[in-house]
């Protein structure tokens, strides 16, 4: 037979309508029990020595416990028969619910109702249930703890989620996704919507965060983004180089959840179930812009004023009032960079982002560590800046006189006015001679003539070249 808890309440409620007067049978249409049921609390009652002119104040806590006591079935250990003949086959159910990881598999707990039952064990669902989960390992769950919040604008949980698919520019269904920061003390939050999870996609999506909060939390605590975390470790996770240039430049620190570990950032984890339902779901939107104007407004004015469950007030007030004179200040925009480590050529240049840039001869051959954002290109060796250049649009080239041969400067540049001086250098008629030859439409077609003279030049010498037969 099935086990009903006994009610405080129930309890309280019958014997208050007992000592007012009435009778078991309104007693208990009163408290909505069986007259039986009924009858027995006030047995127990009495056997504890209530008197029916007491009054309501002689039902105290004691007493209700002792007629709680009296009227619960007896049950060793806290369960029933069902739960013994369970116990007498513990070993043979941790086995079909673990299996052996080979030709038996984990079976599910309706197939080991089904097998206890041509064993002649007939048992509820859900005390067996209950038994494998608590003593056969049965989808066992961790404890956990909640941690505190920490102190106002401290700390910014960051996860990215999938909404949707839109139409882009080009009518492409495109995926789109949200970046989603989340204020762990205030609950306030700021969805991003982007169509890829790239470098420049997760700091364009803080860059606009920033705006919204008006201002910089101070520890950003993301997943395992490929873009920010390239080796993930418990310990010590390492960061890609172009995220922690842009930590540097924003102030803020960044702790990365472990992988698989979504306690680790529960803050934001239930919030992207929460803005892919509330926000995202039933909507439609002309374009990306159009989504992320609306999210915006979503974000201040519904999800920012609702009740929040847990902290029981609007997280847009709390951001308001306690949190957002604690960020730190708006940092300058952000020229997000492209990194790269590059080789130099035999030709003296390195390619950084499909463009030509010279390095000086010393480094022929050594790998370089490039940054180039949209104004200038450096170039570092083993941590020391050894050239800057403006940067060149794909396809483009910048090359510096100084990096190259003295003797070849001239012809990679073709610059014909050092050409025509070099030659003028060994003699006035062989300047003019020069001169003369790259009197063309196309004059750099002429530049090897003019290196064939150079070269008798250096054979001859300049009297003998200019000698007339």
């Amino acid at each position: 037979m099935g086990f009903r808890e006994v009610s405080v309440i129930e309890v309280k409620e019958v014997l208050r309508g007992w000592l007012g007067g009435a009778g078991l049978r309104t007693v208990a249409e009163r408290a909505g029990v069986d007259r039986k049921t009924a009858r027995r609390y006030v047995e127990a009652a009495q056997a504890a020595g209530l008197e029916r002119t007491a009054g309501l104040v002689a039902v105290d806590d004691e007493l209700v416990g002792a007629v709680v006591a009296a009227v619960r079935p007896v049950r060793p250990n806290g369960h029933g028969q069902a739960w013994e003949a369970l116990l007498a086959r513990e070993e043979q159910i941790r086995a079909w619910v673990k299996g052996d990881g080979k030709d038996n598999k984990a079976l599910s707990i309706v197939k080991i109702e089904d097998l206890l039952a041509r064993q002649g064990c007939v048992v509820p669902y859900r005390t067996l249930h209950r038994f494998a989960t608590e003593r056969c390992g049965y989808r066992a769950k961790d404890t956990t703890v909640r941690v505190a919040d920490g102190e106002p604008g401290a700390e910014l949980q960051v996860d990215f989620g999938q909404m949707g698919y839109l139409l882009d520019a080009d009518g492409r269904r495109r995926k789109v996704h949200a970046l989603i920061l989340t204020a762990v003390y205030s609950r306030h939050m700021f969805v991003w919507l982007t169509y890829s999870q790239t470098l420049a996609a997760v700091i364009a999506g803080c860059e606009a965060a920033w705006a919204f909060f008006g201002g910089v939390f101070k520890v950003l605590i993301p997943d395992n983004l490929k873009p920010v975390v390239t080796d993930a470790d418990a310990v010590n996770p390492r960061l890609s180089t172009g995220w922690l240039d842009y930590a540097q430049h924003a102030g803020f620190v960044t702790d990365p959840a472990r992988v698989r570990s979504p306690k680790d950032k529960p803050r934001v984890e239930r919030t992207v179930q929460y803005v892919r339902g509330n926000f995202w779901a039933g909507e439609t939107f002309t374009d990306l812009a159009d989504a992320q104007r609306r999210a915006e407004a979503w974000c201040r004015d519904k999800a920012g004023m609702r009740i929040h469950g847990t902290i029981q007030a609007r997280p847009l007030q709390v951001f308001t009032d306690t949190e957002a004179a604690a960020l730190l200040a708006l940092p300058q925009p952000y020229d997000v960079p492209v990194f790269r480590t590059v080789k130099v050529h035999r030709d003296f240049h390195v390619e950084v982002a499909k463009a030509l840039y010279s390095v000086p001869g010393e480094f022929l051959g050594q790998q370089l560590d490039a940054r180039a954002d949209s104004e200038l290109v450096k170039l570092y060796h083993h941590g020391r800046l050894v050239k800057t250049h403006p940067r060149q649009r794909p396809g483009g080239r910048w090359t510096d006189p100084a990096d190259l041969p003295a003797e070849k400067t001239g012809y990679a540049l073709r610059d014909l006015t050092r050409l025509i001086a070099t030659c003028a250098g060994h003699g006035q008629n062989i300047g003019i001679y020069a001169e003369r030859i790259l009197d063309d439409p196309l004059p750099w077609t002429r530049m090897r003539a003019v290196y064939r003279l150079l070269g008798l030049v250096r054979r001859y010498g300049p009297v003998s070249t200019t000698r007339e037969n």
